[in-house]
């Protein structure tokens, strides 16, 4: 159906067609039935009656009309020669009930006004797609536009680092993995000098775990990736957060090396002392474990620091511009395939109704051409019958006039050597004219040569289709740094 929902698509109605059978009538073959000239004679007993008659010599010598079984005779004949004109009559009808189910001026109308509507559809589809294609080629020329012009203010002459999503779960499964590593060591070194124990020791480790990664992180993604700036404000904001990220990974691993080496009061505050030493002696840590303890929270700091600063392209806002790009392309480039790939559908579909209808008519005109051999082998057949049903009589009339001159003591009347002639029923219908013939089978060859163009017009508004929407890349030129 049309989009509107009110009549079939032009493709629809010439498939409707197709779908339609040649004629509603199986084929049968009916011959005329010719009579038995013995079994009629013996029926009507003409040998009998003829002898009967003729020792009675009936009829008369100077007789010029048939007698009554003469007339008999010709009554039966010509009955049989009716029925054999209705089969006749019946069978012409047949034929012209098949002639006319071709319905060719149906199909010529139907084809002659589907075939330029599809042909119409399809430049239709052509430019609904086109137009869908210059809207998304028009987003991409603008990110286009946008990257480069981001490109050229910062000076990157290098593609963007995207991180493939199997990347960035590597990096957040390092940075998961450090952090519970680093509460497990963490809950073990200070277990023993917290007053709750193992529970006390736990809480804090996840505590200082959460801070040194998860901070040290930020650091990194944040604000030490502004050092790769090319605004010289912004690359010092980038150093000084980088000297802060190591102030404050170093004076967090110091101060949970020492409050490892405080011993658990219940009575004391822990915090304080723990300040206190810091200001002081921030450096002197009188157990080797506690330096080691320093030395892997530290460590673990630096690579999550690491892991934040790599873990999208260096240059801040460079791979959120380099995203939409990518995206932009990929649509343009699916939906063009995709319109590409629906005239191509759209056209093998066409094509292959219009070939059917072509060959259908073909297929009809070889129809047509039987049925009118048919009908013309169908009156010769009749004419050769009316012959024998002549002869039929002639031989029947004979049979009884031979056995009427064998029993008479007269000569018999002049008639009997006259020889039997038979009215001829003549068909007023007549045969169709070759002119009409002629102009079917013109018809046929016009309509056939309409598809054909149809067809090449078809290719052509798909070429023409696939060109516009290549010119649409010329119309708005990709750049040449992407």
């Amino acid at each position: 159906m049309s989009p509107t929902g009110t009549r079939q698509s032009p493709i629809a109605r010439i498939l409707g067609l197709l779908k339609q059978p040649v004629h509603p009538y199986r084929p049968a073959t009916t011959v005329f039935l010719d009579l038995n000239v013995d079994r009629v004679a013996d029926e009507l007993q003409l040998v009998a009656r003829g002898r009967e008659r003729g020792s009675q010599n009936r009829p008369t010598s100077d007789s010029q009309t048939l007698d009554d079984v003469e007339h008999q005779t010709i009554e039966r004949i010509e009955a049989h020669k009716q029925d054999s004109h209705t089969v006749y009559l019946d069978h012409l009808h047949t034929y012209d009930e098949r002639v006319t189910a071709l319905s060719f001026e149906e199909r010529f109308a139907t084809i002659q006004q589907a075939a330029p509507e599809a042909v119409g559809d399809f430049r239709a589809e052509a430019t609904v797609g086109r137009d869908e294609l210059f809207a998304l080629r028009r987003r991409l020329n603008e990110s286009e536009i946008e990257r480069e012009n981001f490109r050229a203010r910062h000076g990157l002459h290098r593609p963007a680092r995207l991180a493939s999503p199997g990347k960035l779960i590597l990096k957040v499964g390092i940075l998961a993995i450090m952090f519970v590593t680093e509460v497990i060591i963490n809950g073990s070194f200070l277990a023993n000098a917290n007053v709750g124990g193992l529970l006390g020791g736990a809480v804090q480790a996840v505590t200082f775990a959460a801070l040194n990664i998860i901070a040290s992180f930020l650091f990194g993604m944040v604000l030490i990736r502004l050092i790769n700036r090319r605004n010289f404000f912004l690359k010092l904001i980038g150093a000084l957060s980088f000297l802060g990220y190591a102030a404050f990974a170093i004076v967090l691993n110091l101060t949970l090396a020492h409050l490892r080496e405080i011993p658990p009061k219940i009575d004391s505050d822990v915090g304080q002392e723990v300040l206190l030493r810091l200001l002081t002696a921030p450096h002197v840590l009188t157990d080797i474990n506690s330096w080691v303890f320093f030395s892997i929270g530290f460590i673990f700091s630096l690579v999550a620091m690491a892991d934040g600063l790599l873990f999208f392209d260096p240059y801040i806002g460079y791979a959120g511009l380099e995203r939409r790009w990518l995206e932009a392309s990929k649509q343009f480039a699916k939906a063009r395939s995709e319109l590409i790939e629906r005239l191509r559908d759209i056209r093998e579909d066409s094509t292959e109704a219009m070939n059917a209808a072509a060959r259908d008519l073909s297929v009809r005109r070889s129809e047509y051409d039987s049925l009118l051999q048919g009908r013309s082998r169908l009156a010769q057949r009749f004419s050769q019958h009316q012959n024998q049903i002549e002869q039929a009589c002639r031989a029947l009339l004979e049979i009884y006039r031979e056995a009427n001159r064998g029993a008479r003591s007269t000569p018999p009347p002049s008639y009997f050597s006259k020889t039997y002639s038979m009215e001829r029923i003549v068909y007023a219908g007549g045969e169709p004219d070759s002119t009409a013939r002629e102009h079917l089978r013109q018809m046929i060859a016009e309509t056939q040569e309409l598809l054909k163009q149809q067809i090449a017009a078809i290719h052509e508004a798909f070429d023409s289709a696939v060109k516009t929407y290549r010119e649409i890349d010329e119309l708005l030129p990709e750049k040449k740094g992407g």
